[in-house]
């Protein structure tokens, strides 16, 4: 069986430091698994009849807001963590039901998220996809995406085979994601508003948090909820680490994920997987 995508640009990096293979070959065989992955990503999130992603993303969100300038839409966009930063500041919530409202109202983070899945700045949203093979390769059929934004990593996951629920907090996310799919006339997904509703005990074997606990009031809580989401053996894969300089995120309140890290040992989420090379997620299985 071939390596992740990020086993494999490290076991290829290595031939670099052996000088088995020269840089220039590297970074040309870099640019060619990653666009693999970037292809599997936009054809699961590209509406029928747009050429490009972040052309259809756009287009998609037009749709949405009723607004046909679709170079206004760009810049909000392009704007999007900024106005999240800057509404965080101005609401200032400093407990869990603050934070709750904040998330809930939020309409910024729509132009946010999608954005960083129109891989135009930044490719990390394609961690995803690691965690789509990392699913394949563990033979999962039920999926998870725990704090589903946008709803793009359902959409990933359902396009490939899965059964996928989404899961959040916000009202504006959850509407713009069932929207999303209602426009798509993907049928089969299961939608839980996490305000009114609880994770079903031991449903899952695949779990997805990715860039999440950074946002939570209470990680270790959210942790035992997936523990108990997750069926024996599942498997949960998320990023819990932030950016040292992280100033333009004033909404990333955890950095401290011992305490985290330390709870899911207690469960018995031993880690099995860890990228060490492009974005580093961590897999965990429920012993």
């Amino acid at each position: 069986m071939s390596l992740l995508l990020p086993d494999e640009l490290k076991q290829l990096w290595l031939s670099v430091e052996q000088h088995r293979l020269d840089q220039r070959t590297f970074g040309l065989e870099q640019a060619r698994l990653l666009d693999k992955y970037r292809s599997c990503w936009s054809d699961a999130l590209k509406l029928e009849g747009q050429a490009s992603l972040e052309d259809s993303i756009i287009a998609e969100l037009g749709l949405y807001t009723a607004c046909p300038d679709m170079n206004e839409l760009r810049e909000r966009c392009k704007l999007g963590a900024a106005s999240v930063a800057r509404d965080w500041e101005r609401s200032h919530p400093d407990n869990q039901r603050s934070i709750q409202d904040f998330y809930d109202q939020s309409t910024s983070y729509i132009y946010d998220l999608m954005w960083w899945h129109t891989l135009v700045d930044d490719m990390s949203a394609l961690a995803y996809v690691t965690a789509l093979e990392f699913a394949e390769r563990n033979a999962c059929h039920d999926h998870l995406d725990f704090g589903g934004g946008v709803g793009s990593g359902n959409l990933l996951f359902v396009r490939n085979g899965f059964e996928s629920t989404y899961a959040d907090i916000s009202s504006s996310l959850l509407g713009f994601s069932k929207w999303r799919f209602d426009i798509r006339k993907l049928p089969g997904v299961e939608f839980l508003d996490l305000k009114v509703a609880s994770l079903p005990r031991e449903a899952f074997d695949m779990i997805t948090a990715m860039d999440v606990f950074e946002h939570l009031a209470e990680p270790e809580h959210a942790v035992e909820d997936i523990w108990r989401a997750l069926k024996p053996g599942g498997f949960l894969f998320g990023r819990f680490a932030v950016e040292a300089d992280d100033e333009d995120h004033p909404q990333h309140i955890v950095h401290d994920f011992a305490p985290t890290m330390e709870r899911m040992r207690s469960l018995g989420l031993h880690e099995v997987w860890r990228d060490e090379w492009l974005w580093g997620n961590q897999a965990f299985q429920k012993q």
